[in-house]
């Protein structure tokens, strides 16, 4: 199932920002606690998560291992305090905070700072 997030069509056509700095991209509230959702930013793809706690993070969309564009289909989880997603492919699990491979140290996954403001989250790319 995808879900469609219209809030965030709507305001990257209302305030269209390209390149780098932050970008608003849809509300806290169309994101499912520890479920992923893709989102294209400024033509990079992006893979939202927030958690149970309500902490949100950004990461590449594409697997460090393959190469696909799946990260927003991960399953989201935790070792310890250390929130983290296991690629839907072949299960590497990344540190959603610092992209760190937790299996195979020489893959590591993109991550971006996120922010929230007015209730909408924003991505720095």
């Amino acid at each position: 199932m995808t879900a469609v997030l219209e809030s965030a069509a709507r305001s990257f056509v209302e305030h269209p920002s390209h390149g780098t700095g932050w970008h608003r991209v849809c509300a806290v509230e169309d994101l499912e606690p520890a479920w992923g959702e893709a989102a294209l930013i400024a033509g990079r793809q992006v893979a939202l998560f927030r958690t149970v706690s309500g902490e949100v993070y950004a990461v590449t969309q594409e697997d460090p291992a393959t190469g696909a564009y799946v990260m927003a289909r991960g399953i989201t989880g935790s070792r310890g305090s250390r929130p983290t997603l296991a690629s839907p492919l072949h299960k590497e699990v990344y540190d959603l905070g610092t992209g760190e491979c937790l299996g195979t140290p020489e893959l590591r996954l993109q991550t971006f700072g996120t922010r929230i403001v007015g209730g909408y989250i924003e991505v720095e790319l």
